[in-house]
């Protein structure tokens, strides 16, 4: 009896700590005590989708949108509630996150609505929320203050930033309370080792068909689902064609070439987590296969910053992933991966390492970056404001001669913070960023092997994009913060280290 009340108050511990709503009540919160609300939610994260379907066909299949627009609007409201309400009630998380992160890339970057992926990531919180139990524990993310201290310093900024409806739509939705919103869906997704190992095969699936789509860009000169303004633009900027060849750098749905690497280089570290987690040959052979295809693609962006992104990911991934073998695996790998790029692909490979070597392209990035700290050191506290139009018309007197054009950002995530929202929000991103890695450090720690190469693997893609976030605005692009936060509050989740404590816990008293 008295070892049943010490397991209790372990148990109540453990949950005092995760921060998990007290109070989860199995009948009280189960789906179907609370359908009516449910299914109202359900109907609406489904419509939310839906609803553009006709802008999206009018956009991609301008003669199909002749027909009766309203119809389509019908039809289509009525499809994707249904689909969603399928993956909701089946509690497939992790699909549901998915397709959070691919309305984000292509419906609200690649068409420009902006808002649809946080609508819905809020309305899946919704629901997790509601349909809480103990097998779907409701969780808070860490450091709860300290977002809501970078969400409330913020504010000013993204006022004074919001000249048009772009920037009011881009900057605080997405880049500020869109990443609070991403990291705590990772969060309540990622209850343990099977569940981040399912959303990870989900995202790297998602990874290699943006992977296919930027291989069939370069070699067929095809670009699929193309609306008509992105062709437009496309050739406004010779489809990126490099200088002094006919080679084009590919950017699939992200346009720039140099997001779709970063992109790339984040998502390569999943596959190559999961190949190391999987015990099956077939499951192996496929994680190799999309990572080989991403490295392909990423080869096909021509992009110096992505691969200097992905040999910092490599180097966290060595240091991290556990076991001696799975180092020498890693080794082989890297080395069969630079013999097949360099000896089938020579010319793609010469090309980007005469790209590399621009001298053009390095003093306007040089320029970029003085001329932002420049603004940062004019306005320390407050910043110009968090809009693309406003950093380039009062960055403008601040501009240094090596940027010898006005650029609307520093072409760097951390300065572009800095300047457009000041220090203060700058420094409370960064410590939100380590704190959640330091986490995920913490997570590792208590996890076995195969559940360290998982983790190993999230760290490695964060670590890439954080590198990347130098050179470019991976940090404060919608898609690829939307991924990183998200990834982030998978591997930092304290349900994962919960279920660790317990399964350490457990096997002590064995």
């Amino acid at each position: 009896m008295g070892s049943v009340k010490i397991d209790e108050r372990k148990e109540t511990m453990i949950n005092t700590r995760l921060h998990i709503l007290p109070g989860v009540d199995k009948d009280r919160f189960s789906i179907t005590s609370s359908f009516p609300i449910l299914a109202t939610i359900i109907a609406f994260l489904g419509g939310v989708l839906a609803v553009f379907i006709p802008s999206i066909i009018s956009k991609v299949l301008p003669a199909l949108a002749a027909t009766n627009v309203l119809a389509q609007s019908i039809w289509g409201f009525a499809g994707g509630a249904l689909i969603i309400a399928i993956i909701v009630i089946l509690r497939q998380d992790e699909i549901a996150a998915t397709l959070v992160i691919a309305v984000q890339l292509y419906i609200d970057s690649y068409l420009g609505f902006h808002v649809v992926s946080q609508v819905m990531a809020l309305a899946l919180l919704a629901v997790f929320f509601l349909a809480r139990s103990p097998q779907h524990p409701w969780v808070e993310p860490r450091a709860l203050w300290l977002w809501g201290l970078f969400l409330a310093l913020a504010i000013l900024p993204a006022i004074r930033g919001a000249t048009n409806l772009f920037d009011a739509a881009f900057y605080y939705p997405n880049i500020i309370f869109g990443a609070l919103v991403m990291c705590w869906l990772g969060t309540v997704i990622s209850r343990d080792s099977a569940s981040v190992q399912c959303l990870f095969k989900m995202l790297a699936g998602f990874g290699t068909l943006i992977a296919i789509h930027t291989i069939l860009q370069a070699v067929t000169g095809t670009y699929l689902f193309a609306t008509q303004s992105e062709e437009a633009f496309l050739a406004g900027v010779s489809n990126y064609q490099l200088t002094g060849s006919d080679a084009h750098r590919a950017g699939s749905f992200f346009i720039d070439p140099n997001w779709n690497g970063t992109f790339l280089a984040m998502m390569l570290f999943l596959p190559l987590g999961l190949f190391f987690k999987s015990s099956s040959f077939p499951g192996r052979v496929l994680h190799l296969t999309e990572m080989f295809l991403m490295l392909l693609a990423l080869l096909f962006t021509y992009s110096t910053g992505a691969w200097i992104a992905t040999c910092a990911g490599f180097i966290v991934f060595v240091i991290f992933v556990g076991r001696a073998h799975n180092r020498a695996l890693l080794a082989l790998f890297l080395a069969v991966a630079a013999t097949v790029l360099i000896v089938g692909f020579p010319s793609q490979v010469a090309l980007l390492l005469q790209h590399a070597s621009n001298p053009s392209e390095a003093l306007l990035r040089l320029g970029a970056w003085q001329t932002g700290i420049r603004v940062i050191a004019a306005f320390p506290l407050t910043g110009v404001g968090l809009g693309l139009q406003i950093y380039q018309a009062r960055a403008d007197p601040y501009r240094v001669p090596a940027q010898y054009v006005p650029l609307v950002h520093p072409h760097d995530s951390y300065l572009e913070i800095g300047a457009m929202a000041g220090l203060p929000v700058l420094i409370v991103f960064i410590a939100l960023l380590l704190f959640s890695l330091w986490q995920a450090l913490h997570n590792w720690v208590r996890a076995d092997a195969q559940t360290r190469s998982l983790l190993c693997s999230g760290i490695a893609a964060v670590v890439a994009l954080s590198v990347n976030s130098v050179s470019i605005n991976g940090w404060t692009l919608p898609p690829l913060a939307a991924l990183g936060w998200m990834i982030v509050g998978t591997i930092s989740s304290p349900l994962i280290s919960g279920k660790l404590h317990r399964q350490t816990a457990e096997e002590r008293n064995l």
